[in-house]
């Protein structure tokens, strides 16, 4: 499959300055952002989730696929080029080929959230020793009284 960003040379282009939202969390837009560079950072009800800095990184794809609001903000955090899709359901229903894109990146992404909600579950019903072990260290950074409380076999 070619590069995301080849799909979209015919688009417009948007530039922020660091600092500016991109899309804000609870609005609905109807529009997609490919980064072409600079960083941004995704915000959902003030934690910072991620940042990005991948040329070809897609913004704004649930809300448009869901017709819901946007679940998270996305912020740059330098000087930010991206190309604007503004109407992205006219857009992709035209362009199958980056629709077929941006599936595989959201199973990408359902793969790793399954598989770390396995091992919250694992770790939550004591199976996974080794997250057990980060917990504990953790938390003789935070209380060093702690330290050598728990004998390890």
């Amino acid at each position: 499959m070619a590069d995301i960003l080849d799909y979209c040379k015919d688009l417009k282009k948007q530039r922020f300055k660091s600092g500016q939202v991109i899309l804000p969390e609870g609005e609905r837009l109807g529009k997609l952002y490919v980064l072409v560079e600079g960083q941004v950072e995704i915000i959902r009800e003030r934690t910072q989730v991620t940042h990005v800095d991948e040329p070809g990184s897609i913004f704004g794809e649930m809300a448009v696929l869901l017709d819901m609001p946007h679940s998270a903000t996305v912020k740059a955090l330098s000087d930010v080029e991206a190309y604007e899709i503004p109407d992205a359901l006219t857009f992709l229903d035209g362009h199958p080929e980056f629709s077929l894109h941006i599936a595989g990146m959201l199973a990408r992404r359902l793969y790793y959230t399954t598989s770390y909600l396995v091992d919250l579950q694992q770790q939550a019903a004591g199976k996974r020793q080794d997250l057990d072990l980060v917990d504990e260290i953790l938390a003789s950074l935070v209380d060093p009284s702690k330290t050598g409380k728990k004998k390890r076999k």
